[in-house]
């Protein structure tokens, strides 16, 4: 038995050097957002040298912190709640339905995924301008639903229903049910794994989502959480790093909560995108 672990240990000191060059830089984060902004760049200490808990009243002070987060809340919320509908509605579609032209649409589908989001903000731009969409959340409500990450889990749906087995179906046509009966009623049933796993990746990119803000986003109230984390500046426009550092570890809070209660549904799902 101690041979055993003998042989075990080096891997175990290698896991325990990775946790920690990982873990670091969060602790690094927290401990700072704790600090003055003096203390920041002083000798790197394990806690907190002052225990400055009003940097996490003052980000309140500062800037409306509070509305950007909520911002970002119901952009996420409303973002991901589209994505995952339409993709499960496309992704059906285009595994289980016959209809003309249907592979040369999912081709073009899967050129979204090709293509960044660089070469199309600035199209975005003027199509948004012209329905008056801009410095409103709409735009960033509208992108994650019909932009790459809409048909990324279109085609994360698409690649699952095609592993149903077809004696489902057929059963259910036998029972009476329509199209939309046996959707409804089979297909998403069987599909809430993959349901939860294209969710919870689309509201981590939907959280963390920094260019497109950027563009479509004027005023200060508009601002989602990204946004709001480089305008913690002084009067002479230096950053305020205390003040960043504690913005940050609060706006980080909801994708760690999600990450951890939901990390094997994120695994699977990069790992399961294609099988059959």
């Amino acid at each position: 038995m101690n041979r055993k672990y003998l042989k075990q240990a080096p891997y175990a000191l290698l896991v325990a050097l990775l946790t920690l060059l990982f873990v670091y830089p969060f602790w690094w984060m927290v401990v700072n957002s704790l600090n003055s902004s003096a203390e920041i760049f002083g000798v790197p200490r394990l806690l907190p040298t002052s225990w400055a808990f009003s940097n996490y009243l003052d980000i309140f002070t500062v800037q409306p912190f509070a509305r950007h987060y909520l911002n970002t809340l119901a952009v996420a919320f409303v973002g991901t709640a589209g994505n995952v509908l339409l993709a499960a509605l496309a992704g059906y579609a285009f595994a289980r339905m016959r209809f003309p032209l249907r592979n040369a649409a999912f081709l073009l589908l899967l050129t979204a995924l090709m293509m960044p989001i660089e070469v199309t903000i600035i199209p975005l731009f003027f199509q948004m301008r012209g329905w008056g969409a801009l410095d409103t959340l709409v735009p960033l409500m509208l992108l994650p639903i019909f932009g790459s990450q809409g048909a990324f889990s279109t085609f994360m749906l698409r690649q699952f229903y095609v592993t149903v087995p077809n004696e489902l179906e057929e059963a259910a046509r036998i029972d009476g049910l329509n199209p939309l009966g046996i959707f409804l009623k089979i297909m998403l049933p069987v599909a809430v794994p993959v349901l939860s796993s294209v969710a919870i990746l689309a509201f981590i990119a939907v959280w963390n989502t920094y260019l497109e803000p950027l563009v479509f986003i004027s005023s200060l109230e508009n601002f989602t959480l990204p946004l709001s984390l480089t305008n913690f500046n002084d009067t002479y426009g230096l950053p305020q790093w205390h003040l960043q550092l504690a913005a940050t570890t609060l706006s980080i809070l909801p994708i760690m909560v999600v990450y951890l209660l939901f990390q094997q549904k994120v695994t699977d799902a990069m790992v399961n995108t294609g099988l059959k």
